[in-house]
């Protein structure tokens, strides 16, 4: 397992950097696309759909992207988008996990569908978006989630009911543990200034997503790292409920040694567009 693990991370990396770092943003933009067809067709079927019917949604995914592409909506600003994202994923997320992993069945399939498409395509035009604005963006947003995820991992391991009694949502995700959250909470802000100093020391022409935040002030930057990754946890949560009412250990084996592109990006799916919108909001 670890050996197909890393074979799998380097080819991943491979493909991903020099997209990444490619002059123009648009083969990063292609690429994306096809995780989010893959994630769509993955989420059609977690929701019981045929093969035909997860193709399709798939499909949807490239067409619906393909068409803000067109539109032009990668270089133009998109505040009332991320606003409406970002109030969808805080609404619907929170009733998701509070409904349960027994309440997701009851949501009209083609409601859930529709949910599953939006968020994917939303987070695809985020991520691209932030690749237009500048690669120390992208990265400031992308090692967010990466580095709340190891600090939780670590922390969750080593304190896990130290502190508290209860773990973070038993039902769904039996692993995780609030001590792993406040671990996650505190490699973020950790990370936020050092990137911040790091802006500053090199004078970097397209500021990191902290900066932007630390230029309203700490007070600003603070709290809104805190709910990035809240919601980054609200994802997670949120894709392993979908898979524990699919009786589903993993989105799919399209990746071997990872499961599938949901369970890689599942935490990124609420993040992206709120860093966006968070971003915004900080723009002198």
């Amino acid at each position: 397992m670890l050996k197909q693990r890393v074979i799998t991370a380097v080819v991943l990396l491979a493909v991903l950097l020099p997209a990444l770092f490619w002059p123009t943003p648009w083969p990063f933009a292609v690429l994306m696309l096809l995780a989010i067809a893959a994630g769509g067709w993955e989420f059609a079927r977690l929701n019981g759909c045929s093969d035909a019917g997860s193709v399709s949604l798939g499909l949807l995914c490239v067409a619906c992207c393909a068409a803000a592409w067109g539109a032009g909506w990668l270089e133009r600003p998109l505040p009332l988008l991320w606003l409406a994202a970002g109030a969808a994923w805080v609404l619907a997320g929170g009733a998701l996990l509070r409904a349960g992993v027994r309440g997701w069945p009851g949501v009209p399939r083609a409601v859930r569908l529709a949910g599953g498409l939006a968020a994917l395509c939303v987070a695809w035009l985020a991520v691209v978006q932030a690749r237009v604005t500048g690669i120390n963006f992208l990265l400031s947003v992308l090692l967010l989630v990466w580095v709340a995820d190891i600090a939780a991992y670590f922390a969750g391991r080593a304190f896990g009911l130290k502190f508290t009694r209860n773990k973070l949502a038993p039902a769904i995700s039996p692993g995780k543990s609030w001590e792993g959250v406040w671990g996650g909470v505190a490699g973020v802000l950790a990370l936020a200034f050092a990137w911040v100093a790091a802006d500053a020391h090199w004078q970097v022409q397209v500021p990191s997503l902290y900066s932007r935040l630390a230029a309203v002030g700490a007070w600003f930057l603070v709290p809104a790292a805190i709910f990035l990754v809240a919601m980054s946890v609200v994802g997670d949560l949120a894709e392993s409920l979908v898979k524990r009412s699919a009786g589903a250990k993993d989105s799919s084996g399209l990746l071997p040694g990872h499961g599938g592109v949901l369970d890689r990006v599942d935490a990124l799916l609420p993040t992206l567009p709120l860093a966006m919108m968070l971003a915004t909001w900080a723009r002198p």
